[in-house]
């Protein structure tokens, strides 16, 4: 049985490119965990240099409210993610888990990614609420109710849409208190956030590099739009 086809995806009408392909000019991360490597945005960990906690390179343009973001990504093992709407800890407040945040910790939205695909295109409240829009589903959460108001593709099939340890194509939609995943043309998550006290409508864009065995994670043609 098919699925439905994929949305477009080439169209940047509108859209300005945040990441220049050649340096880090707008971004902010860990020089020991971040770089420019053939085009590409590359976070990677190392046997040598392995991480204490996830750390993030941040943008530094804008903190946009509502917003599209598309971006092309690649991973090689664990588990990375896209922050958006985000807040940077300070330097040494908890974190989380008995953890002090270091420089470039982020808490927020995050479209994530992992090696295995059972999260990637799911939404994640890094630091936060946890998981609130998994694959395939459409969620919503509000002061006194949380949960699956709808469904999508399922997730099995949505992990069909995902090519392993290739580029891959993410668009990010933002637009007041819903938010949406496209993963490869297919909607994969869809987040109605009427939690007032938790929810944010604004933020920090981001991309994770995570704790646990060597990683790298490469974001290359990243384009951002204000609605």
């Amino acid at each position: 049985m098919r699925g439905p086809a994929p949305l477009g995806y080439e169209d940047r009408t509108g859209f300005k490119a945040i990441f220049d392909g050649s340096t880090l000019k707008g971004w902010d991360g860990d020089p020991d965990y971040w770089k420019v490597e053939n085009g590409a945005l590359v976070g990677e960990t190392t046997e040598a240099k392995p991480l204490k906690e996830n750390t993030f390179l941040i943008y530094r343009g804008s903190s946009p409210a509502d917003f599209e973001l598309k971006v092309e990504f690649r991973i090689n093992n664990t588990n990375s993610g896209i922050q958006y709407r985000s807040v940077q800890l300070p330097q040494g407040s908890p974190s989380g888990n008995g953890t002090i945040a270091g420089k470039w910790v982020l808490k927020g939205y995050q479209a994530d990614i992992d090696i295995a695909n059972q999260y990637t295109g799911m939404l994640y409240e890094e630091r936060g609420r946890g998981f609130l829009a998994p694959r395939g589903s459409v969620g919503y959460q509000s002061a006194g109710a949380k949960g699956v108001i709808g469904s999508l593709e399922t997730s099995d099939a949505l992990k069909g849409y995902i090519k392993d340890k290739d580029w891959n194509q993410f668009h990010v939609i933002a637009h007041g208190s819903t938010l949406i995943h496209i993963l490869n043309g297919h909607v994969t998550a869809v987040f109605v956030d009427d939690d007032v006290e938790n929810r944010a409508l604004q933020g920090l864009l981001g991309f994770q590099a995570h704790v646990g065995p060597p990683m790298k994670v490469e974001f290359r043609n990243v384009y951002l739009k204000s609605l």
